[in-house]
């Protein structure tokens, strides 16, 4: 009995030892390493860049000469239309998984201008002429993000400095310079090329409250009530900085 049994643990061995032996000889590969996911792009970080674009106006000259028999008419309207360019800087903070809510100013300088043959004074031989030289604004937005892509609506405070004018064909000129001040909403889409590198595309809406002009004409002072509204559509780059606790 014990001579069968070591016989069969004899065989066995036999048997097993070419299958160890082979196990043996093939190589084991080494574990390959995975590098975790990038984490995602977060919008928080500040940020100042430069925009370009065009805008226009469309504008109302109303007679406010309390009596003149001209009061509440018009002098004419004018479509204002130019280029403009500028710089904007702001900052914002992603919450709440993809919400991004910041505040942003930009100032643009433009030559926006356009003019009229005036249809009450004089008619035909005064001329009404208005610029726009610069507009900016101070705006609170609030967007939802997509990894590297940011849509976003804002709204805020908005002035812009002005430029009428009212001359004749020879030398006589009557101009009114001034700031206005009013409101703005808009709506906009932004990428995010990089970690420091994003460009956006635009669109504004600028409101601006009536605002009286006196010019002192040969037979004497007149008041106009302008009547405004703009339009303006841009694009633009924003070179972004790490944001304020820190991350990259």
């Amino acid at each position: 009995m014990k001579k069968s049994l070591l016989l069969a643990i004899a065989f066995s061995s036999l048997v097993a030892a070419p299958a160890l032996a082979t196990d043996l000889a093939i190589p084991r590969k080494a574990p390959v390493y995975v590098p975790p996911p990038p984490p995602p792009p977060t919008w928080s970080s500040c940020y100042i860049g430069g925009e370009g674009g065009g805008l226009w106006a469309n504008r109302n000259w109303i007679d406010n000469d309390l009596g003149s028999p001209f009061f509440g008419e018009s002098f004419g309207s004018q479509t204002v239309s130019s280029w403009l360019a500028g710089i904007q800087a702001g900052c914002d903070w992603q919450f709440s998984g993809p919400w991004v809510v910041g505040i942003q100013a930009d100032y643009d300088w433009s030559n926006a201008k356009a003019s009229n043959a005036n249809l009450i004074l004089v008619p035909g031989d005064l001329i009404d002429e208005s610029r726009i030289k610069s507009v900016g604004s101070a705006t609170v937005r609030l967007g939802y993000s997509w990894d590297s892509f940011l849509g976003y609506v804002k709204g805020g405070a908005a002035w812009e400095h002005d430029e009428f004018t009212i001359f004749d064909a020879s030398t006589f000129s009557a101009t009114g310079v001034n700031p206005r001040y009013g409101w703005t909403v808009g709506v906009g889409g932004e990428y995010l090329f990089t970690p420091w590198l994003s460009g956006f595309i635009e669109y504004d809406y600028y409101g601006f409250s009536n605002r009286d002009f006196t010019f002192f004409l040969v037979d004497g002072l007149h008041s106009v009530d302008m009547h405004e509204n703009k339009n303006v559509a841009k694009a633009g780059l924003n070179f972004r900085f790490s944001n304020w606790w820190g991350r990259y």
